[in-house]
């Protein structure tokens, strides 16, 4: 790693319990300190694999980036490669005196360019480097006062971080939280975004049932999820931006097939699962998945209302149709379009990431069939989990030839229905930039709403996932087609 004068400091960054500042007491954890040189001096707690910045101090201000792997040397004096953390000291973006501590498989993926510390090896990209950094953690890290004291950052630091969107994640223990507290916490904070949840879909299903004649009415619910994302973070932000793109005024409310969005009977909202809230009451990633589980079956419990779930990223679709299939009392089929098959047993050593979400579906048996069209990014595991799981997956080298099956698709016979998951970029980059993995190749969008259209099926649920609003144009294309990807869904599921 360089610092501005071309001098490597990856050396210079040794113990020195000396400097430790002034931390919070943590009891049965180990403490670590480490100085990386010449920024910061920060006194780590490592518990289980997430580390935790207790205290730091500014040593001194450079107009440059520092992030570097630290590896705690062991008794014997050796580098352990299990005891690793990031720290990462952002002047120009935020300010100097803000820092991260990130989890451990963060560090594995692509974020170092030589697995030696560098996010840029030189200045002149090291901007650009940081801000795609800081695209693909925003959503994975929460601000905590625990971690920081109130003296610690400035107001204009506080501030810019509100802004910037860069969050600090705690995991809290009971050594500092008694457990009851925490649990009496965090039940009473879910409780109450179920009972918002459940009021508005109540109110819904009352409206659309007095005016009578729907068989099946869309009803819109946010899942600003994106921390299970393995590269940008993005998707956390699509629902507010996808609902403006709806209803901005600049194409009409009204669907290819003649359907009227402002019709109460076609398409209601009931508002966003407060996904950020309720991680930042410490709740764990298998009780998130139980609350999005519950809060679909909220919506579906007030007939005719069928949830089209608005992401956030991939991992939401498990969830999403677990409920679906429980609520319904059987599996179903799904048609999902996506560049990749997101069927890894457990991506980066996470069950739950975006990438895995179709193999936690197929092993829960909640569904029958699925079907992956406009696949063009997938490894020898993606074939492997699709064969194992009798996935039929169409790809787009043989998409040529396959073009009027696909077009012509009948699903659901034998099972409750049928659920659409569509992955934004499933589209070819040309007609959508705005997602977090670009690949070449895909669909076209009237590709997808040929599919769409002539699919014969009862669609029970649908789902339109992986919008990266960090990544859109500037006049929001990407916005734009998400939007009318959400209108004609509704069209296919409102009757």
């Amino acid at each position: 790693m360089l610092n501005p004068k071309g001098e490597n400091h990856i050396s210079k960054c040794p113990i020195q319990p000396e400097h430790q500042p002034e931390a919070m007491t943590t009891e049965g954890l180990e403490r670590k300190i480490v100085r990386i040189e010449p920024i910061t001096l920060a006194s780590i707690t490592r518990s289980e694999t997430w580390y935790h910045v207790i205290g730091y101090e500014i040593m001194q201000s450079q107009d440059w980036i520092l992030a570097m792997e630290a590896k705690y040397p062991d008794a014997s004096g050796r580098r352990s490669d299990d005891d690793v953390i990031i720290i990462i000291s952002i002047h120009f973006f935020v300010t100097a005196t803000t820092f991260m501590g990130l989890r451990r498989n963060v560090g594995s993926s692509s974020l170092l360019h030589d697995r030696k510390g560098c996010i840029a090896s030189s200045p002149s990209n090291y901007r650009q480097n940081l801000t795609s950094f800081i695209s693909r953690t925003s959503c994975a890290f929460r601000l905590s006062p625990h971690l920081f004291s109130s003296r610690s950052l400035s107001l204009k630091a506080r501030m810019n971080i509100r802004r910037k969107g860069i969050h600090y994640l705690q995991k809290l223990n009971a050594a500092n939280v008694p457990t009851d507290l925490l649990e009496r916490g965090q039940n009473r904070v879910i409780e109450a975004s179920l009972t918002l949840i459940r009021e508005r879909a109540k109110l819904k299903g009352e409206l659309v049932r007095a005016l009578g004649g729907a068989l099946a009415s869309s009803s819109l619910l946010g899942v600003p999820l994106g921390h299970n994302s393995s590269f940008l973070q993005g998707p956390a932000f699509a629902p507010p931006r996808i609902r403006e793109a709806i209803w901005c005024g600049s194409t009409n409310a009204t669907t290819e097939e003649g359907k009227e969005l402002n019709d109460p009977r076609v398409l209601s909202d009931v508002g966003d699962v407060p996904v950020q809230g309720i991680r930042d009451c410490g709740v764990d990633d298998d009780r998130l998945m139980n609350i999005i589980s519950e809060s679909v079956k909220l919506v579906m419990e007030e007939d005719p209302l069928r949830p089209l779930v608005l992401g956030g990223d991939h991992s939401i679709s498990f969830p999403v149709v677990r409920a679906v299939s429980e609520k319904l009392g059987g599996p179903v089929d799904i048609l999902h379009l996506d560049a990749h098959p997101d069927i890894y047993h457990a991506f980066e050593g996470n069950k739950y990431s975006h990438a895995s979400s179709f193999a936690r579906i197929m092993e829960g048996g909640y569904a029958r069939r699925l079907l992956q069209v406009g696949i063009r990014s997938i490894t020898s595991e993606g074939r492997e989990q699709g064969k194992k799981f009798g996935v039929e997956q169409y790809e787009m080298r043989t998409f040529s030839r396959d073009r009027h099956l696909l077009e012509n698709l009948k699903l659901g016979e034998g099972v409750k229905g049928v659920y659409i998951s569509v992955d934004v970029d499933c589209l070819d980059p040309a007609f959508a930039p705005g997602v977090s993995h670009i690949e070449p190749g895909g669909l076209s969008f009237r590709d997808v709403l040929n599919i769409l259209h002539n699919l014969q099926a009862d669609v029970v649920a649908a789902d339109v996932v992986e919008f990266n609003p960090q990544r859109d144009t500037v006049d929001g294309m990407t916005a734009m087609v998400a939007a009318k990807l959400v209108r004609e869904l509704t069209a296919k599921i409102s009757k």
